[in-house]
């Protein structure tokens, strides 16, 4: 499939591990929608960007959030119900996507009002089909409100 490059979507991938920031990154950047991605390395700083505290003042409010359940300081758990908790921020959807099969943590997630539960697969193939059927689905075929 050819490459949109007509609309730039931006993504926020939150996540603590290096590699699997790469992977998302990798994967979103070899995907067929064009995406600007911005990278929380923890929950604080995630929630920075998204009510742009400085030196986070000029971010662009992003279309999707990735968010890992597992980091320091600030969880996704934390993130997830901060950002669905504030009016301005509660209606940007958010896929968890984590290492955690567990069923208490996708039910949690649910409650905490996520639009979507991925285990990250172990396998670089499988990740990259992962982020590109999560891509395709948010950027191909759901219509949000403008």
């Amino acid at each position: 499939m050819p490459r949109n490059e007509t609309v730039r979507f931006e993504v926020l991938i939150v996540d603590d591990e290096p590699g699997d920031v790469d992977l998302t990154r990798l994967a979103l950047a070899d995907g067929p929608f064009s995406c600007n991605v911005t990278v929380a390395v923890n929950g604080e700083e995630a929630m920075a960007i998204l009510r742009r505290h400085p030196p986070h003042s000029q971010a662009q409010t992003p279309d999707l959030v990735l968010l890992d359940l597992n980091m320091p300081q600030m969880n996704g758990r934390e993130v997830l119900a901060a950002l669905k908790a504030d009016p301005a921020l509660s209606t940007i959807p958010v896929v968890v996507l984590t290492t955690s099969d567990v069923e208490r943590d996708v039910v949690a997630s649910y409650q905490l009002g996520a639009v979507g539960y991925v285990t990250k697969p172990l396998d670089c193939d499988a990740l990259f089909q992962t982020i590109r059927g999560v891509e395709e689905y948010w950027f191909g075929i759901v219509r949000r409100p403008l």
